[in-house]
């Protein structure tokens, strides 16, 4: 039987832990409200373990769960349903205990924090201050696990990680550019472009996730995991037109602008309240996690553009060099 659960596994961030932990020969549980998604992300691994659950009812989570001692948590919802992240949390919790779980890693955001406060990067220790109704429902979500963890009725950890690219993932900020590299069509973008921002590179993900959950002082903390140094959309673009060898069209959405698209889209009107990740944005130190696990092999954006490219279509396989590890502080990479 699996140790180790992916709760809400067929996302991006949970494929990546999926490979890693198949690139260590461990057997897995991919755990999913659809078995079809499921079999379409992992049906060629035979160390996966495929079950459904219903996040509706605790018997059914309960039963998912069974045999389990690790969940990793991964559970996503609609951006317009943020409300459900702590109920969702509550009912997980309550059956993981019934079910003998012992410990649980919420793959967590920069959300609850909240404007920074005292300048980027921002260590473990920074206020949670959210003033946003998604910030609200996802510190509410880290409260109910810690308190958990404080009770002893599981051992708990949370990993914050900051915006994301990489092959075959769509909920990124940068997909509309991708798509665009190998359609020709416009990029549909969240401007400003030109604000120091970072992505981690999803197939990076999975190798720390292990690491971390491999160490015993991981657990009753918040880690975070920076991007492979701090870079701009811009300059994110320039790196694609470099690659395509031509330019990209672009369409570049304002505040204003989303509001306005917001009357017509459930996802464009929910996006406005978290607009300020963009226009002021929140960077992440590492330095603990480094401190905790050792060197951190973190994809330059420059490979990590090129592989996301290949994985689109647009541009033919060519051999890559292999990874530096980063370690401590993000290193900036403008240009690249």
């Amino acid at each position: 039987m699996s140790e180790i659960a992916l709760l809400g596994a067929a996302g991006a961030i949970g494929k990546s832990i999926a490979s890693a932990l198949r690139a260590e020969g461990r057997s897995y549980r991919c755990i999913g409200r659809d078995m079809a998604r499921l079999r379409m992300s992992f049906a060629d691994d035979p160390q996966a373990e495929l079950v459904t659950w219903n996040p509706d009812s605790p018997a059914s989570i309960e039963q998912a769960l069974r045999s389990v001692h690790t969940v990793i948590y991964l559970v996503g919802v609609n951006y317009w349903q943020f409300e459900l992240h702590p109920e969702l949390m509550r009912r997980t919790l309550a059956s993981a205990e019934a079910a003998g779980v012992r410990n649980m890693l919420l793959i967590g955001t920069v959300y609850p924090y909240g404007r920074v406060q005292g300048g980027n990067p921002a260590r473990e220790d920074h206020p949670r201050e959210p003033h946003t109704f998604k910030g609200a429902m996802r510190k509410q979500q880290e409260d109910l696990l810690m308190q958990a963890h404080a009770e002893g009725r599981i051992c708990a950890a949370i990993l914050r990680l900051p915006d994301f690219y990489g092959p075959g993932v769509e909920a990124s900020l940068l997909h509309s550019a991708f798509q665009a590299a190998a359609t020709g069509k416009v990029a549909d973008l969240i401007g400003p472009l030109d604000r120091p921002h970072e992505f981690v590179y999803v197939p990076d993900v999975g190798p720390v996730v292990l690491r971390l959950l491999g160490h015993v002082k991981a657990y009753g903390k918040s880690w975070h995991l920076a991007g492979a140094g701090v870079t701009t959309q811009m300059d994110v673009l320039a790196m694609l037109e470099s690659q395509m060898r031509r330019k990209i069209r672009r369409r570049v959405a304002s505040r204003i602008m989303l509001r306005m698209a917001g009357l017509f889209s459930p996802l464009l009107r929910e996006l406005v309240e978290m607009h300020y990740l963009i226009a002021d944005p929140l960077l992440l130190d590492d330095s603990a996690l480094v401190a905790l696990i050792g060197p951190i092999a973190k994809t330059p954006y420059a490979e990590g553009v090129r592989e996301t490219l290949i994985a689109a279509g647009a541009l033919a396989h060519t051999e890559k060099p292999p990874k530096k590890p980063i370690g401590g502080m993000p290193t900036a990479e403008l240009g690249q």
